[in-house]
C-alpha cells in the first residue's frame, strides 16, 4: 500500500463519510504522511472538533499538570469529502488548468474554482 494521493489541504472544510463520527463537518487542521510498523506510507488528516481521543500526560517543562487530556486525532484521506463553497455539496476534486498555465482544484459538481 503506497502513499494515498491527496487534492485536499489545511483550511478545507471536509464531512465524515465512514465510521464512528458519520456526517459530521469540520475544518482541516493538519495533513500527515505517516508510516506505519510495516513500513507502509498513509496520509491521514486531523479535522477540527472530530476524532477525539483520551492521552494519558506525564508533567514536563512545558506542562506543569500531567493527567488526561483529549486531542483530536488523525484520521485516513480515504474516510472524508470535500464539500464545496458554492454547492454546499460534498464532492470530489477535479484538477484544472487555467488560461495562464496555473493548475488549480476544481469542484465536479458544479465546476467552481476551489
Amino acid at each position: 500500500m503506497g502513499v494515498l494521493k491527496t487534492k485536499l489541504r489545511k483550511g478545507d472544510t471536509v464531512i465524515v463519510m465512514k465510521g464512528e463520527d458519520k456526517g459530521k463537518k469540520g475544518k482541516i487542521l493538519r495533513v500527515e504522511r505517516i508510516t506505519t510498523k510495516r513500513g507502509d506510507a498513509v496520509t491521514k488528516v486531523i479535522i477540527e472538533g472530530i476524532n477525539f481521543v483520551k492521552k494519558h500526560v506525564k508533567p514536563n517543562q512545558q506542562q506543569q499538570q500531567g493527567g488526561i487530556v483529549t486531542m483530536e486525532a488523525p484520521i485516513s484521506v480515504s474516510k472524508v469529502m470535500l464539500i464545496c463553497d458554492k454547492c454546499s455539496k460534498p464532492t470530489k476534486v477535479a484538477m484544472k488548468f487555467l488560461k495562464d498555465g496555473k493548475k488549480t482544484r476544481a469542484c465536479k459538481q458544479c465546476g467552481e474554482l476551489i
